[in-house]
């Protein structure tokens, strides 16, 4: 293990950057975040939208075609999918910067949480399409989810949800493609039959991908279903 020391040197001649605005971190930093990307976040918090869970009418309308459906008990997101938060969750997912899981994962947490309903039983990520892991090197959703469950003292199931094909990427539809685009494309294992459990992954823009895996934990006989997400996307065209 290296020492303190060595430690000390390598920040010197490598110091640790913020993966927003390249600004040095210092010692008081919230790793990997530098504190003025952290405060620029616009946050979203309790109460939600009874639809859709947008939780600030404020910031914008995320009712509408911005729902999660198919049996859902409430979608919650931390925050508005937009300047240092986009710029992260970017970093994050493309450019490997896999400790960004940690910070993310308690800003769900943080904003998220008081919303969550008692008897919770575990938590499930959003599963990617084999080829699209294997390109990335990991599922974000998943690193997402193992810090929230260990946050709540909680066990992380990715078996319990499942891609059962590829589909094509969601960024460049429409919402009617989104939904048509990811039906039928998960399937979950009869161990959530009489769970309460709770969805994790980063970005809500439509809801069409968190509703088609909530349709799937229902028709395995899951109980309740919640969704928590890192950002919302503030409008989408239908």
């Amino acid at each position: 293990m290296a020492s303190s020391f060595t430690l000390a040197v390598l920040d010197l001649v490598f110091p640790a950057l913020c993966p927003v605005c390249q600004v040095i971190l210092d010692a008081d930093r919230r790793d990997p975040l530098c504190g003025r990307c952290w405060c620029s976040i616009t946050r979203l918090g309790p109460p939600g939208c009874d639809v859709c869970g947008a939780a600030s009418p404020t910031v914008a309308s995320f009712t509408g075609p911005q729902r999660v459906e198919h049996g859902r008990e409430g979608a919650q997101a931390a925050a508005i999918y937009e300047g240092a938060l986009r710029e992260a969750l970017h970093a994050f997912k493309f450019s490997r910067k896999r400790a960004l899981a940690r910070p993310l994962g308690d800003l769900a947490l943080e904003q998220c949480a008081a919303s969550l309903p008692e008897g919770i039983e575990a938590v499930i990520p959003v599963p990617l399409a084999r080829e699209r892991e294997r390109e990335r090197g990991f599922n974000q959703a998943l690193l997402l989810a193992r810090r929230i469950a260990g946050r709540l003292e909680l066990p992380t199931r990715p078996r319990w949800l499942v891609r059962v094909r590829a589909t094509r990427p969601q960024s460049d539809l429409s919402a009617a493609e989104r939904r048509a685009n990811v039906r039928g494309a998960f399937r979950a294992s009869r161990r959530v039959a009489g769970r309460h459990v709770v969805v994790v992954d980063d970005i809500l823009t439509t809801g069409a991908t968190l509703g088609e895996c909530a349709r799937a934990l229902r028709e395995a006989g899951a109980w309740r279903v919640g969704v928590v997400t890192v950002a919302r996307v503030p409008q989408v065209a239908v």
